[in-house]
């Protein structure tokens, strides 16, 4: 796990690259969270919606992108998430996700990080901004 002395301002794990998105990634999601909205599976409603196919669930990749930061920083040391979605994803969309340390502090011994991660198309155009904090530790 990453340690406070480890962490600065700028610092950027490796990215992460999801996809090509399947219809398959979009059902297994909603079987395990129970969002059986038919636009994320069903392609007659969809279209009927005004979409070219199905859409992800946003939490799906919302979920991806936190486990990808918590993978990094610890899932025991987030402290709080807030997310904007900025366009929906449709099957076969390949998303890079990456992150930047925003800034690191000391308040009240309380060591904080604040990360942003971003989610882009093939054509890097931002798709999902999740903002993060967490706790970190000094180990010795």
């Amino acid at each position: 796990m990453t340690q406070w002395r480890d962490v600065r301002a700028g610092a950027e794990p490796a990215p992460l690259v999801l996809g090509p998105l399947t219809r398959t990634d979009f059902v297994r999601y909603q079987g395990a969270s129970g969002d059986m909205n038919p636009v994320h599976h069903d392609e007659p409603f969809a279209r009927a919606s005004g979409y070219p196919a199905p859409l992800a669930v946003g939490m799906y990749t919302a979920g991806v992108m936190t486990s990808w930061a918590t993978d990094w920083l610890g899932p025991d040391n987030a402290r709080r998430t807030r997310i904007r979605w900025v366009q929906p994803c449709f099957p076969g969309m390949v998303l890079t996700i990456s992150g930047q340390v925003e800034a690191t502090r000391d308040v009240d011994h309380r060591r904080e990080v604040d990360l942003v991660v971003t989610a882009r198309d093939a054509d890097a155009a931002p798709v999902l901004y999740v903002w993060m904090t967490f706790h970190l530790l000094e180990t010795r």
